[in-house]
């Protein structure tokens, strides 16, 4: 069982227990130190009470490889190493300390390129600011409840982009695993 199936086997019961406390550990990468605070107070209002944080990527990097984190917070505008690079860093460095981690990429930008860059890089959910505890506790639901598999390709490593398969689909298909109806 890999470390995501148990990840998220284990999230999906503590999210039914009636407690309201999560014992989980998510990492908040963000240069501001006001949006970390806040980022921090939403997380506890959800019940993460276990939580780290970095300023930039490089800290965020050092953390992760001598603590086991569950969940990644990451702005996408940061100085140096924005959060997109970051995110590859994670999904496709070879010295990575988790490439299957669940990041949810938080920012102030919804412009269509830069959703697309983080979805490119790997990222699992998208939140825009400004955000609520309901916003963030719906993007953590979304990839524990509705976890999407992997997909390794030349060009790509991470979660896979699509989020659903329409029922009227008669594009070419392209994975062997999909659900080719010509095909049955």
């Amino acid at each position: 069982m890999s470390y995501g199936e148990i990840f998220y086997r284990n999230f999906a019961k503590m999210t039914k227990k009636s407690s309201n406390h999560l014992p989980i550990t998510v990492m908040v990468v963000d240069d501001n130190s006001h949006m970390r605070s806040l980022l921090k107070e939403l997380l506890k209002s959800i019940g993460v009470h276990e939580i780290r944080e970095a300023a930039d990527p490089v800290d965020a990097f050092e953390i992760m490889r001598s603590n086991a984190i569950d969940v990644l917070l990451v702005d996408l505008s940061m100085p140096m190493i924005d959060g997109v690079e970051f995110v590859k860093m994670i999904r496709t460095g070879d010295d990575s300390p988790n490439k299957f981690l669940p990041i949810i990429m938080v920012t102030g930008h919804s412009e269509r390129s830069k959703v697309e860059a983080a979805r490119d890089a790997g990222v699992n959910e998208f939140l825009v600011k400004p955000i609520n505890a309901k916003s963030l506790l719906m993007r953590f639901q979304s990839i524990i409840y509705s976890p999407r598999q992997f997909v390794k390709s030349n060009a790509y490593f991470g979660p896979d982009r699509r989020r659903g398969q329409a029922d009227n689909y008669d594009g070419p298909w392209r994975r062997k695993d999909d659900n080719n109806p010509a095909a049955l």
